[in-house]
């Protein structure tokens, strides 16, 4: 007869089910965060490979390139022979017109295949990790008590992701390459995501129902008060809100994103510290944003340390002045702050606490001028002697200062305008410079396309590409500068710099300067019908345009040569008469919208046998236009096996932060 002890021993080993299914959540709860890390670092991985291969690649064919250019000269492509070793280029734009060119539009929202495939695989990655392996012991599937704790454990470990994405300084852009900017939309794409899956794990929660006594519990106040705060973000951080209300979208993001890490963090404190605490995953994300606060404050002290009297004269330094150039823009132009260095394209966080509502509230825009490397004597004396006829005085504030070409909407801008109106005078601190940077030195052509007040992005090219090519470091020999805007006053803006850009031009390049008035102000006017102008209503939009195109010229019957006899009401900044810019040699000066494609197509075919890059920063349309414009056959890898030109891309749009 076997004795009671020796049952006693057997009963107590055995198992029960829902002991064993809590041990398997628990193992795959920890474990299944860091296979996602994994993933995620392989792709980080990947991308800093291919943009170092990009680098070394680039600077080899710069090299190839310089040393070349003279033996090149004089030689044909024929459309029809097809030229094996250009397969690299013709896969290499492949990529680049089904990534980057094709666009899927939802609303006002507009995204490429890349950033498409992107969220996808982002979306697919965590929900999937979410998701398997939730059959239970019993043989049940789908079993909530697995998969709702794991939601949960995997939003937390995607947290300091967030974070980090989301700042301006982080460890992603300095190994991958990648602009902050661009990190942005990955930023806000993974919020989403973690948001959808927030709901997952709380809604596995509250489906059963909750007791009153579970409300007691602080952890779960946390975790309610976090996923009520990363709701209401999702929805604030909307493209509408964002454009309509940006300073209460810049203060309420802030004091959301503390609630989401703070609750939390709390909320993690019921993980068992016995197993792994979850909390590991919550404050790492405190350390990033303090580093990137700490990076900025550290930008602000050495670029602005005038203000703090390390120096003689201390804060007149950073006073900036104001011009309202016209009712939608004004000019902001600062003294260059000592070691402050920029790149063309990069942008600046300008703080004034005299016009902003907080004192340290801080707005993005792009540096309208140029870091040139040119001394002030070698580029008045340039100037002179090769327009020695004109009555034009160098504007030295693009080559060497702060420029700003501000676009005046409501809030700070709107503040902005009206001290410009009085010709008044800002405190203003600098933060920066952030965002890419443009190599234009290898391409052959450059074409640069602006709307409005994106010219702050394309002008900056421009002066680049020029002193470039003067001192050699550049193979570039044609450029196309289009800019299109709505008055014919806002040419005053940069026409005093173009003029003077033109006017050092070195021989071997080709400059084309192409302006289009798109605004119906000039059609409106009393003399518009006897110079033979059309309504605005028979002037076709962009997009019509750009349907049918292949039947267009590349300039529109609508457009005719712009009069300029009457400025009296034009701010001009220089005594050069805006007749007098649009009667150079290199300036056209049109009425209606571009044909884009026609255009772009026209570039291309000047440029077969080599490289064009395209810059485009305006609206949406704009942008929109050009991406069609490129794709195709204009880019098409058949085009680049039989010698076409091989073409770049870079698209900045009007946006907020």
């Amino acid at each position: 007869m076997a004795s009671s002890s020796d049952s006693t021993i057997m009963t107590s080993k055995v198992v029960s089910p829902a002991s064993e299914d809590k041990a398997i959540r628990i193992e795959r709860a920890n474990e299944y965060p860091h296979e996602v890390w994994f993933f995620l670092a392989c792709l980080i991985a990947l991308v800093a490979v291919f943009r170092l291969l990009s680098f070394v690649c680039s600077k080899m064919f710069t090299r190839n390139r310089l040393s070349s250019q003279d033996s090149e000269k004089g030689a044909s492509y024929s459309k029809a022979v097809v030229n094996i070793r250009n397969l690299p280029l013709a896969l290499i734009n492949l990529y680049r017109v089904v990534a980057f060119r094709f666009t899927l539009d939802f609303g006002s929202y507009s995204l490429n295949l890349a950033e498409v495939v992107l969220t996808m695989m982002y979306m697919a990655a965590l929900f999937t990790w979410t998701f398997i392996n939730t059959t239970n012991v019993s043989g049940g599937k789908l079993d909530v008590s697995y998969w709702s704790n794991r939601a949960g454990v995997l939003i937390a470990s995607q947290i300091p992701l967030i974070t980090a994405l989301g700042t301006k300084n982080n460890i992603i852009s300095f190994i991958t390459g990648v602009s902050y900017e661009n990190l942005n939309f990955l930023h806000r794409m993974a919020a989403h995501v973690v948001f959808v899956l927030v709901w997952a794990h709380a809604g596995a929660k509250i489906a059963p129902g909750l007791e009153a006594t579970d409300l007691k519990e602080a952890w779960l106040r946390c975790g309610i008060l976090a996923a009520a705060s990363l709701t209401s973000l999702c929805i604030i951080s909307l493209r509408p809100v964002r454009a309509r209300a940006y300073e209460f979208f810049f203060y309420t993001h802030l004091v959301l994103v503390l609630l989401v890490l703070v609750g939390a963090y709390r909320h993690t404190e019921n993980s068992s510290p016995s197993v792994f605490s979850y909390q590991a995953y919550i404050w790492p994300s405190f350390i990033i944003w303090g580093i990137d606060r700490i990076i900025r404050v550290i930008r602000l002290v050495a670029f602005n340390h005038t203000y703090f009297g390390f120096d003689s004269g201390a804060g007149k330094a950073l006073d900036a002045t104001t011009e309202l150039l016209t009712p939608k823009c004004v000019r902001l132009t600062l003294k260059r702050p000592p070691h402050f260095k920029w790149s063309p394209g990069q942008v600046a966080y300008l703080i004034t606490p005299g016009v902003s509502s907080l004192p340290f509230e801080s707005h993005p825009f792009t540096i309208a001028s140029y870091d040139s490397h040119m001394s002030l004597k070698e580029i008045t004396s340039s100037a002179a002697s090769t327009d020695s006829d004109s009555n034009t005085t160098p504007t030295i504030s693009y080559w060497k200062e702060l420029v700003f070409l501000i676009n005046v909407q409501e809030g700070f801008t709107k503040r902005l305008a009206d001290i410009a109106a009085r010709k008044g005078s800002v405190k203003v601190y600098l933060d920066g410079p952030y965002g890419a940077t443009h190599n234009l030195n290898t391409y052959d052509t450059n074409v640069f396309i602006a709307g409005g007040t994106g010219v702050s992005h394309t002008l900056p090219l421009l002066l680049d590409t020029i002193e470039g090519v003067r001192n050699g470091k550049s193979i570039c020999k044609r450029v196309t500068f289009i800019w299109c805007i709505r008055d014919p006053r806002n040419i005053t803006w940069i026409s005093s710099v173009l003029a003077q850009a033109l006017s050092i031009t070195p021989d071997s390049l080709k400059v084309a300067v192409r302006i289009f008035v798109t605004g119906s102000s000039i059609s409106n006017s009393p003399d518009v019908p006897a110079l033979g102008y059309e309504s605005p209503e028979a002037t076709p939009s962009i997009s019509s345009v750009e349907v049918d195109s292949s039947h267009t010229p590349v300039f529109e019957k609508a457009q005719k040569t712009l009069p300029v006899e009457n400025q009296d009401d034009i701010l001009v900044d220089n005594p050069m008469s805006l007749s007098a810019f649009v009667n150079l040699p290199s300036v056209t000066m049109r009425q209606g919208r571009p044909s884009l494609t026609n255009l772009l197509k026209e570039e291309a075919e000047e440029t077969r046998g080599g490289s064009m890059c395209v810059a485009v920063c305006g609206s949406r349309s704009i942008a929109s236009a050009v991406r069609k414009g490129l794709q195709f056959p204009v880019s098409g890898p058949l085009t680049v096996l039989r010698g076409g030109a091989n073409v770049s891309l870079h698209v900045e749009s009007f946006g907020y932060a």
